[in-house]
């Protein structure tokens, strides 16, 4: 399921009221974008980013090129303190000129008037190499705000050694992945399958996705949000089922609990993206051999996927280096010089939004953690199949806050899920409202 160009044209020329809509209350920096600074000597670009393989990229960059430098701070990842960051900078004015941004996180960023529309140096041309679904979500009103660096479709870990001892077959559909729980737990009452996540609302944000959800829309100068859609609700009470089952395991993402139980093999498997490859094979080196991929269970069994993080490369607005920050940026996102030496690093599993950059991408990540599968071959299946239908809002900080502060009390006789889709609502319609925006749902 692969978006059309004509599609993407469609929306780009119907959302002409969608930036006005997003950037009521932003600044008027976007709509200024600082000149290229001439220098004597090389231009240099300052970068703030945090993906495993950044530092061996500018490395590598800063080597091929003699008329542009970057200088490179590594930053908490965006949801642990590194948008914050970025974001203090912009207002103090200090702020480097290229920052990495997640998918999730951008419309917030143009929102506020954080960023330069990049459409000049970032073509249609350009963007025709992308993955449609990425350029979608850095389009913006009609403007481009970001070059997309990977996409991230949904695939399900698992250790293919136990679930082959216990005789459990790899689930593909969420019928099918509840019955496979509930064979891993009678296998041992000590081992789920998964691990439903408290701290990371996206990942549950991709799971909607995945089933249809659309929760935020501009249309004509009112932002529509809707949580309380069919999908919704139906992922929603599926895992509250397993949650209150016992059939997951509820850890903070990342954890000492989490890792804890990957290492020991009390948990089965992980429902993950792309980029989760790396990961996996960076915290389980004595693993390796031991784990594979497959597609992400979906209702009906067919092909189908959100998207979980991803990131973007943004230039911030007081920039004046926009034309090398960009360049710098295009490098990273669709060379096969950038690309391998992200990937080369060992424990970067990125899936590019440049679509001829797959190959590369496959040949730089050593899958022999993965028994040798050809894990890009999946990611590529999954990619095509992300849902064209979403679209994240201008608030998802707040909107993924509410959510998270009721995530974490869920239990016997706390909240439910629904009770944190509903705050993420309640907090994003009065946050909306507050900033004078006209808000339906």
């Amino acid at each position: 399921m692969s978006l059309s160009w004509s599609r993407t044209t469609r929306l780009a020329a119907g959302a002409a009221t969608a930036l006005a809509v997003l950037t009521a209350c932003g600044g008027g920096g976007a709509d200024t974008p600082g000149t290229a600074e001439k220098p004597n000597g090389p231009v240099t670009v300052t970068f703030w980013g945090w993906a495993k393989g950044t530092r061996d990229a500018v490395a590598a960059f800063n080597a091929s090129r003699s008329d542009i430098q970057v200088t490179y701070e590594e930053i908490p990842s965006g949801t642990a303190g590194g948008y914050a960051k970025i974001s203090n900078a912009v207002k103090a004015g200090n702020a480097p000129d290229l920052v990495s941004i997640e998918y999730p996180s951008l419309p917030e960023f143009v929102s506020s008037g954080a960023l330069q529309d990049i459409g000049d140096e970032f073509t249609e041309a350009d963007r025709a190499a992308m993955l449609p679904q990425s350029v979608e979500l850095t389009t913006l009103g009609g403007r481009t705000w970001a070059v997309p660096f990977d996409a991230a479709p949904q695939a399900f870990y698992y250790r293919k050694d136990l679930f082959d001892r216990y005789k459990i077959p790899v689930p593909t559909t969420w019928d099918a992945f509840r019955e496979a729980a509930e064979q891993v737990r009678k296998a041992d009452p000590e081992a789920r399958i998964a691990t439903f996540f408290p701290d990371d609302p996206t990942t549950f944000e991709a799971m909607a996705w995945q089933a249809g959800a659309q929760w935020f829309k501009a249309e004509n100068d009112t932002w529509k949000i809707d949580t309380t859609d069919p999908a919704t609700t139906r992922v929603t009470a599926y895992w509250q089922g397993l949650v209150d089952d016992g059939l997951v395991r509820k850890n903070a993402s990342f954890s000492p609990e989490w890792t804890g139980s990957l290492k020991n093999g009390t948990t089965l498997g992980y429902l993950g993206a792309s980029w989760g490859a790396g990961v996996l094979k960076g915290t389980l080196p004595e693993q390796s051999g031991k784990w594979a991929v497959a597609p992400l269970p979906s209702w009906d069994g067919r092909p189908a996927s959100g998207m979980l993080g991803g990131s973007t490369f943004a230039v911030t607005k007081d920039s004046k280096r926009k034309a090398a920050a960009v360049a710098f940026a295009e490098w990273m996102s669709t060379t096969e010089e950038g690309v391998t030496a992200r990937i080369s690093s060992g424990t970067s599993s990125a899936f590019p939004a440049a679509t001829a950059l797959r190959p590369v991408a496959r040949k730089a990540f050593d899958a022999g953690f993965y028994g040798g599968q050809d894990i890009y071959a999946l990611f590529e299946a999954s990619g095509a199949s992300i849902n064209p239908h979403w679209a994240w809002g201008p608030a998802t900080g707040t909107t993924n806050t509410a959510i998270k502060d009721v995530f974490g009390r869920i239990g016997p006789g706390g909240p439910t899920l629904a009770d944190a889709v509903k705050a993420g609502h309640d907090a994003t319609v009065a946050e909306l409202t507050r900033r004078g925006l006209k808000v339906e749902g």
